[in-house]
């Protein structure tokens, strides 16, 4: 007979791959449950999204030996953010105390190239086998995404707090380089982000945009050469000139979380715990965070709790719980000032943002937040 499986994730994306492969240096035997929807090699090579992932999530994936190379990883050296009255921040990596290994705001991480990573490191893991459905396990932990249909098995109650936005992603290529520079607008309701792909020296950049769900239906249908005009509108030039080079995709928003995240034998992790606004790149940045800390709680668990306890288990609610609701907090609270129209509202938040512009202290402690130091 075979040996029963101490942990089972539901759910084989970023968060619950690193999950397993994190469990599996502990000796724990990981069952993963694939999903039955998984897009062919094919179709996820042509997937457009891209993720900003701080220092901290690199740290983690390379002691997995799971972070993809350059130009498949492009360190962000300056980020500029710019609001609609004149108001601009401006970030550079030479801020923050860190070796020149490290010395990045960020890195701009293409989706396909990391799953690849971290398929073939749970590939050569002999403590994790994939199984087609949920097994028997002393610990189950979901990380099937925020659309999770197992939230409600183990009585996990999801708030939902959708956002009048959807979130449009594509691909485009400048005729400049983009230098390492990620760039981003707040103008009139519409929030645009460029991130830097390819490398330092790359031309490419990745678009996320949000704007709101009636005009996001008008711009997807938009020949790519009007959709590009549109999009040079709200960002000028500062980027060059933008040549769309992919299809678009695109997705509502909203802010949720689970209630609780943990009970006897059970633990929520990624987007099945917590989503948050785009606005700040954060998502999976706080999924992986949430990883490495449920490894870590189990790792320095009591010799006699066992795995599924639920004493145990939130510890690493606890430990999540703050650094999420921040987060919360600072993307809510931004998509809110910045998605008011009305000129006093544009003149208190472009007031602000000079005066933290002025604050070389709170930019540089903003900086390294966000970079996960």
């Amino acid at each position: 007979m075979s040996k029963p499986f101490d942990v089972c994730i539901r759910g084989d994306g970023v968060v619950g791959r690193t999950l397993a492969l994190l469990l599996a240096r502990e000796r724990l035997r990981v069952a993963l449950v694939t999903r039955p929807d998984r897009a062919p090699a094919a179709q996820a090579a042509a997937d457009v999204r891209a993720y900003a992932l701080n220092s901290a999530s690199r740290r983690v994936l390379e002691t997995l030996r799971a972070w993809p190379d350059t130009p498949c990883a492009t360190p962000v050296l300056e980020m500029q953010v710019w609001g609609d009255d004149g108001g601009k921040l401006d970030f550079t990596a030479q801020s923050l105390d860190a070796g020149e290994t490290e010395r990045a705001l960020a890195w701009i991480v293409d989706v396909p190239a990391l799953e690849e990573q971290l398929i073939q490191a749970v590939r050569y893991q002999p403590q994790i086998e994939m199984v087609k459905a949920p097994v028997k396990a002393a610990l189950t932990v979901v990380c099937e995404g925020q659309k999770s249909r197992s939230r409600d098995e183990f009585g996990a109650h999801w708030t939902v707090k959708p956002y009048p936005q959807k979130a449009i992603a594509a691909r485009l290529d400048s005729d400049k380089p983009h230098g390492g520079v990620a760039r981003q607008w707040f103008a009139h309701g519409d929030i645009l982000a460029l991130l830097p792909l390819s490398g330092a020296a790359g031309t490419s950049v990745a678009l996320v945009w949000s704007v709101p769900v009636g005009r996001a239906g008008e711009l997807e249908k938009l020949p790519p050469e009007q959709f590009c005009a549109a999009l040079q509108a709200v960002c000028g030039q500062e980027a060059g000139s933008l040549r769309l080079t992919s299809e678009r995709a695109s997705w509502p928003l909203a802010l949720s979380n689970a209630e609780h995240w943990v009970g006897p034998g059970w633990a929520l992790a990624g987007d099945a715990a917590h989503t948050v606004h785009p606005l700040a790149g954060q998502g999976l940045n706080l999924g992986l965070a949430d990883a490495e800390t449920l490894a870590r709680v189990i790792s320095e668990r009591e010799y006699w709790r066992g795995l599924g306890d639920e004493k145990l288990l939130r510890r690493y609610e606890r430990a999540r719980k703050a650094d999420v609701a921040a987060m919360d907090a600072v993307t809510d609270g931004l998509h809110g000032l910045f998605a008011q129209t009305d000129g006093r509202w544009q003149a208190l938040r472009n007031w602000g943002m000079k005066g933290f512009a002025r604050s070389t202290l709170l930019k540089n402690w903003v900086a390294r937040r966000a970079a996960g130091r």
